[in-house]
Formats: C-alpha cells, structure tokens, sequence
C-alpha cells in the first residue's frame, strides 16, 4: 500500500524522499502512516520495478539529494490500482480494543484511566480533522486552484477521519459508562 502512496504523491510533482515523509506525515498519515525508513525502502523497489526514476542533485554546503519522478509506467500502474474494485473489506488493527478484550484481568480503575485518556486523544483528533486538516486542505486549494478536483477528494478523506473519530468517541462513551455500572 505504501508504493502507492509515494505513487500517488509523486503523481502530483518530483520529490525527495524527505519531501515524501513529509507528505506522509501531513496528509496520509491520518489513514496510512510510514516510518522513514519504510518510505526509503519501498521508493528503492519503485525505482528498481521502473515505477518512478530518480536523479541526484548536488547542493552547496549541503548533502546532496536525491529527487524522485513518477515514469509512464509508475503512472499506469498506480491507475490500474485506484481502478480495481476492492471486493472484501479490509481488517483493522485496534491495540485498545484487544486491551478491552482481555480487560478482565486489569482493575476497573486502570481501565476507565485508559478508556478516558483515549477518549481525550480521540476527542483531539476529531479538533485536528474539523480546524487544522480543513486549514490546510484550503491553503492548498487557494495556492493551487489546478488541484481543487483534488482538494475535493481530500476532503471526503478528512470527512471518514471526522466520522470514525466520532464513532469512536460514541463507542468510548458507552463502554466507560458499562464499565462504571460493573461491581468492583
């Protein structure tokens, strides 16, 4: 999934894999997140499967760097991807969820401490998707008016973050509540 990330990002200009993490980190992140080193190990099998080619430019009184460029190839396959039907649903992976799965041998209190803590950060991400996540996909929108088709799919990203991010918050709610009425 991570190829078609960095696809996908160097679809819109060339960049460092610097300039990748960084688009991770301030895009996908929400949805798809990579490691550093994780990015410089896939752009190396992009580059090697003919994906996207790259060039070293030399810079003064700075290490040299490397900037990537989406082929033809790279392009038709990260097309032939976004166009295949996903035909299952994909599994998730929720660490606080296998917690309270095996909740019984915690104490009710280190539990609720958990649930309200996650509730908290929870609570921040659905502020972080309803101000700064909507800021930054206007500044895009108003700095580069050729992406708005684009900055209208961002959005209905943002928009299943917002959404999960309340559900989730719901759900939080209604199991603190449960394990507050619980017997000690």
């Amino acid at each position: 999934m991570l190829k078609y990330v960095l696809l996908g990002a160097l679809s819109y200009q060339p960049l460092t894999g610097y300039q990748l993490k960084q688009f991770v980190d301030n895009t996908t992140k929400h949805f798809w997140f990579a490691q550093t080193s994780q990015i410089y190990r896939t752009l190396k099998e992009i580059e090697e499967a003919k994906l996207a080619v790259s060039e070293v430019q030399e810079q003064d009184k700075r290490p040299d760097r490397r900037l990537y460029h989406i082929t033809q190839t790279g392009r038709d396959d990260l097309k032939a991807w976004l166009i295949q039907p996903m035909t299952t649903v994909e599994p998730t992976k929720d660490a606080l969820v296998i917690r309270l799965f095996f909740a019984k041998q915690m104490d009710k209190d280190s539990l609720l401490t958990q649930l309200k803590l996650q509730r908290t950060l929870h609570q921040q991400q659905l502020l972080l998707y309803r101000t700064e996540i909507i800021r930054q996909i206007e500044t895009s929108r108003a700095q580069h008016p050729e992406l708005d088709r684009d900055a209208q799919f961002w959005d209905m990203a943002r928009r299943n973050g917002e959404l999960a991010e309340e559900y989730y918050i719901r759900w939080l709610d209604e199991t603190i509540q449960r394990i507050e009425a619980m017997p000690d």
